[in-house]
């Protein structure tokens, strides 16, 4: 093999490998992260989630256990953050950072707002670590909402994903 055809087939190699690298790093996320962020009162409120899709399976009480606890959205726990004191359901929440977590029911979730906000998933999720636990009641959406979203309005924030609305109130 001469000089020529060596350096020919090295080039070739590499561009075909450069290419198909290329091409995984495009791919998309199955459960990009999503943000949100708006007013309550005085308090600028910000979330940060993984965002899955339902892709036909049924998510609450299956893909989602009822009574386990939930990162609350995809890969890194959902976080939630405020630069105000804040009352949720009306109790207390210094402002600060949290990890943000639920535990799904069929008639109630616990909404949880843990110190530990930095984590993957709800692997290493600690109760000693909460800040606040507050009850709120799921209500069932018009429609199906695919993709996971968070929404912050003047009373509060909601969870909307497949066939479940979870608001929870905030001032």
């Amino acid at each position: 093999m001469n000089k020529f055809s060596l350096v020919k087939r090295i080039s070739i190699l590499c561009f075909s490998l450069l290419f198909a690298l290329s091409g995984y790093a495009q791919k998309k996320m199955e459960s990009p992260r999503d943000s949100c962020s708006g007013k309550i009162g005085k308090a600028t409120i910000s979330m940060n989630y993984g965002s899955p899709s339902v892709k036909g399976r049924k998510i609450w009480g299956d893909l989602i256990p009822y009574g386990k606890v939930w990162r609350a959205g995809a890969n890194e726990a959902t976080t939630f953050k405020t630069d105000q004191n804040i009352t949720v359901e009306g109790k207390a929440l210094p402002a600060g950072t949290y990890g943000f977590f639920v535990i799904p029911g069929e008639t109630t979730w616990t909404i949880i707002f843990n110190k530990t906000f930095k984590q993957w998933g709800a692997f290493k999720y600690d109760p000693k670590e909460d800040a606040l636990r507050v009850d709120v009641k799921p209500a069932k959406s018009k429609s199906l909402t695919e993709r996971l979203v968070y929404k912050i309005n003047a009373d509060g924030i909601s969870l909307s994903w497949e066939n479940i609305v979870v608001p929870v109130s905030i001032k």
